[in-house]
């Protein structure tokens, strides 16, 4: 089986108040899971990044699990990062690229990695910046 998955990560402010929002789509088109949450204040690489390590944790977590996950994401630089195109510089996003490496590591699955227009991620665009609305502002990243 394989799964559709988008991601979005947005920060008001870069950096500022920032949210996450994933959607999966089974092959059926129809929704299987989708999540978003509000991070504290952070930049819009690293709501991207978490989008992402959110989003392979909810697939890592159904009880059936695909062979293939394909992530859709608006974030060129993250994708090109995934992609072995840049080389991640910044020390916190090393961090998170790691960590992606290690989830995708211990998956049962092979994951690709495709930029969007940020057209074609519209739905996982507004639950990440639903979640900066409904967020609490006195929350922070650590």
């Amino acid at each position: 089986m394989t799964v559709r998955a988008f991601t979005d990560g947005a920060s008001r402010g870069n950096p500022g108040r920032s949210g996450i929002g994933y959607i999966v789509y089974g092959e059926d088109g129809a929704t299987i899971t989708s999540g978003c949450d509000f991070i504290g204040n952070g930049t819009n690489n690293i709501a991207e990044y978490t989008a992402l390590i959110t989003c392979l944790r909810a697939i890592l977590a159904f009880p059936e699990k695909p062979d293939r996950v394909v992530v859709h994401a608006d974030s060129e630089l993250m994708v090109r990062q995934l992609n072995g195109v840049y080389r991640v510089k910044d020390e916190k996003m090393k961090k998170l690229h790691r960590e992606v490496q290690e989830l995708l590591r211990s998956a049962p699955f092979k994951a690709t990695f495709t930029h969007v227009p940020r057209s074609q991620n519209k739905e996982a665009d507004g639950l990440a910046n639903q979640a900066i609305d409904e967020g609490h502002p006195d929350r922070m990243l650590s």
